[in-house]
């Protein structure tokens, strides 16, 4: 059985979200390293226009998480809890969000995702400029890496960084070492 199939009979034919019956489709909620049954949801396209839209949400859509995010999948725990953080200003998500309770290693997988960071601060280079996932950029002084015991030289360049879910640090590689950096010492190319 495929994934698409084993999720329509999941979610008995009905948007895990809001259990709309139209124009059903697969959503892998990120981080994705593997496809899988447990990873993915089956979405309605309201729900996933405004999942891929942060801008275009409109909150009392929402309010069918109330029921949603006591599911037993965790898929739908997370993106539950996404959603509601995404939101929290209008009052009533707070309160959600203070009784929802998701197991450590959901909780973990639900703040894991770019998504999050977008209502959090940025993480800024040195003149202020906001990184993204995937940026490169530039040491702007030596710094030693405790951890890895080398330091880290002027004008060295880091590529492909990740956001941390610490808005003043980014990860990367260097030197074939995987480090976390803070934001503040380095430039963006």
């Amino acid at each position: 059985m495929s994934i698409d199939q084993a999720l329509l009979k999941r979610a008995d034919n009905k948007c895990e979200l809001c259990s709309s019956q139209e124009a059903l489709s697969t959503y892998d909620v990120p981080p994705i390293t593997l496809k899988s049954l447990d990873k993915s949801l089956l979405v309605c396209s309201n729900c996933l226009n405004q999942i891929e839209n942060p801008d275009q949400m409109v909150s009392s859509h929402w309010r069918c998480l109330s029921d949603r995010m006591w599911s037993q999948t965790a898929a739908v725990q997370v993106m539950s809890w996404r959603l509601l953080k995404r939101i929290k200003g209008e009052g009533w998500p707070e309160e959600l969000l203070e009784m929802l309770y998701l197991e450590d290693d959901v909780k973990k997988w639900a703040v894991d995702d770019a998504m999050i960071r977008a209502i959090d601060e940025p993480t800024l280079d040195i003149n202020g400029v906001a990184f993204a996932a995937g940026d490169s950029a530039i040491m702007t002084k030596d710094i030693f890496i405790t951890g890895a015991n080398f330091t880290a030289k002027r004008g060295a360049v880091i590529k492909n960084i990740s956001l941390t879910d610490n808005s003043r640090q980014i990860e990367g590689n260097l030197n074939g070492t995987r480090i976390v950096l803070g934001g503040r010492t380095l430039k963006k190319v």
